[in-house]
């Protein structure tokens, strides 16, 4: 026994093995454009790290920076009980040249990090004479030329040479433009006229409520720094400062004329995406639903900005969407919104069912042209529920008649599936038979015995505790248990009921009918709003089953199952 053990242990720890050298490594930049002096943190994420990772390799890095510093973070966060742990490793960078940098791929763990492009410009003349001054602002806007509702980033730099001690950064308010804080603050050194700065950079999502030119007046700081000659004094020292960065301007255009009445949606990047499809193993039937997610993201636009998503009334399916999900988070100087949407799709009868294209129109502010995004159009094959056949729609392809048997023992085979392989063919024959002896067998044991004396009360004893149940249910507000014990007392009076649309079409009473309608809905979430237009289950149900051609009937009612019977999922 210990031998077997020692061979599974080594068995899964070669299978592991793989799991934990491929660990999940990011590279990101805290900033994509920077000035030349400016310094730039770059983090490498480890996922699942521990603390033996290694600091990778910064050699290839020299060649258009300096390293001027590195530090490693260990974290550990517990979220739904589940533990994760992971390594950051930070490394302070500054250029050394203008231009189009790249941060080469690094090996870290096992796994190599995607390269970097950083943007570097030169400095700007007058910023490079500021810096005779201990303190000074800078704001920048970008782009200078854009649309109504198009986020703008408006970027405001705090240049300090000394040690502050307290102040706040002021912007004051834009008419015809909102203003947002856009992400965290962030920290970094730079280089000015030969001397070292430390920056505090705050950046804003501008949005523009209106054409025209909008000017954005001078953002200011006031606080106080400590006295640098008197930096050990008891009582503190210190000398109040104030700083203003220059104004700026941004020309907005209105949406273009021909635009029509579709939502205008001004953004730098934009995607349509829907999960959930099926796929080449998984199969769809009546009755089972199909979750799909829509899911609409866009660069510069925040979430309130994006429009409700939707799908189309399908021929020969039930759509449910689920509540809307949507948020937005900051990448660079961006604001991304998302907005998702689920819908469950439940078939109503076998064939191809067919999904329409659902487009999105949106104008690209990079190129400045109409762009449309699309999730093509898709066709499922919707399978027949467990249980029985159903009726085909008229758009499903028509399937072919089986050979004539040449015995009465033969097996009939779609021509679609080939020929059969005799092993199993025969295997399948000694199959059948030795059920068929298992039958026999069963059937002379039981007219062997001795009749028992019938108990005729046992089915509607059945009856009348399902009936008590779904009364016991019809009290709460779980819709799906309701429907769960609706379909049990069915199931007691008419055996071949199986899913809620036989039940429906086996009623005569609309009462009746509405009322497991208003459970459908409601257990699929659809606009509750809805949920009160009708009798209660219990009121509608009270008298029991109003079956068709028989009016309102007892517990002990029985009938044929119906011709097309499937389980609920």
């Amino acid at each position: 026994m210990s031998h077997a053990r020692i061979i599974i242990f080594c068995l899964a720890a070669l299978l592991l093995a793989p799991v934990a050298r491929a660990a999940q490594v990011t590279a990101t930049l805290d900033r994509d454009n920077v000035q030349l002096g400016d310094t730039v943190t770059l983090n490498i994420r480890v996922e699942g790290a521990t603390s033996s990772v290694a600091m990778p390799d910064l050699h290839a890095l020299q060649q258009d920076f300096s390293i001027l510093g590195s530090s490693r973070n260990q974290s550990l966060s517990v979220e739904n009980g589940k533990a994760s742990s992971s390594l950051t490793f930070g490394i302070a960078l500054r250029p050394t040249h203008a231009g189009s940098l790249q941060i080469p791929s690094l090996e870290v763990a096992g796994t190599r990090t995607a390269p970097l492009s950083l943007q570097v410009s030169a400095q700007v003349t007058a910023a490079s004479a500021a810096p005779n001054r201990d303190v000074f602002m800078e704001a920048t806007v970008e782009p200078q030329r854009g649309y109504v509702g198009e986020q703008f980033s408006y970027v405001v730099k705090l240049f300090y040479a000394g040690t502050l001690s307290g102040g706040s950064i002021d912007v004051p308010d834009i008419h015809g433009a909102s203003l947002q804080p856009l992400g965290k603050d962030i920290g970094y050194d730079t280089q000015r006229g030969g001397r070292i700065y430390h920056v505090l950079e705050r950046r804003y999502a501008l949005i523009p409520q209106q054409a025209g030119h909008i000017g954005i007046p001078p953002a200011s700081f006031q606080g106080s720094a400590v006295d640098p000659y008197d930096p050990g004094s008891f009582f503190g020292a210190t000398n109040n400062v104030s700083a203003s960065a220059a104004p700026v301007a941004i020309d907005v255009q209105a949406a273009p004329a021909d635009w029509g009445n579709k939502a205008w949606l001004p953004a730098r990047a934009l995607s349509l995406t829907i999960d959930g499809w099926p796929d080449a193993q998984q199969q769809v039937r009546v009755g089972q639903p199909l979750n799909l997610t829509m899911t609409l993201r866009a660069t510069g636009l925040s979430d309130d900005a994006l429009p409700s998503l939707s799908l189309p009334p399908l021929d020969g399916a039930t759509v449910y969407p689920d509540k809307p999900v949507s948020r937005n988070h900051v990448a660079g100087q961006w604001t991304v919104g998302e907005r998702e949407q689920a819908f469950a799709i439940v078939p109503e009868r076998a064939g191809t069912l067919t999904i329409p294209a659902t487009t999105v129109t949106w104008w690209n502010v990079l190129t400045d042209r109409q762009e449309v995004a699309q999730v093509p159009a898709r066709r499922i094959e919707v399978l027949p529920a467990i249980g029985g056949s159903v009726a085909t729609s008229s758009s499903a392809a028509p399937v072919a008649a089986p050979a004539p048997a040449a015995s009465s023992s033969a097996v009939a085979v779609p021509a679609s599936v080939g020929a059969v392989p005799w092993r199993d063919i025969a295997l399948g024959s000694l199959a059948l038979w030795l059920i068929s002896v298992l039958a026999w067998w069963w059937q002379h044991r039981r007219r062997a015995r001795p009749p028992a004396a019938p108990a005729p009360a046992a089915a509607p004893a059945s009856a009348r505790q399902a009936r008590q149940d779904f009364m016991d249910a019809a009290r709460g507000s779980d819709a799906a248990r309701q429907l769960r014990c609706l379909l049990a007392w069915a199931r007691a009076e008419r055996p071949g009921i199986q899913h809620p649309g036989e039940l429906v079409a086996a009623l005569d009473d609309a009462a009746q009918r509405a009322a497991i309608e208003a459970l459908q809905r409601r257990r699929f979430a659809v606009d509750a709003a809805t949920d009160d237009a009708g009798p209660t289950s219990a009121e509608a149900f009270k008298r029991g089953f109003a079956w068709r051609g028989t009016g309102a009937i007892d517990d002990t009612t029985g009938a044929l199952p119906p011709l097309y019977p499937f389980k609920l999922r």
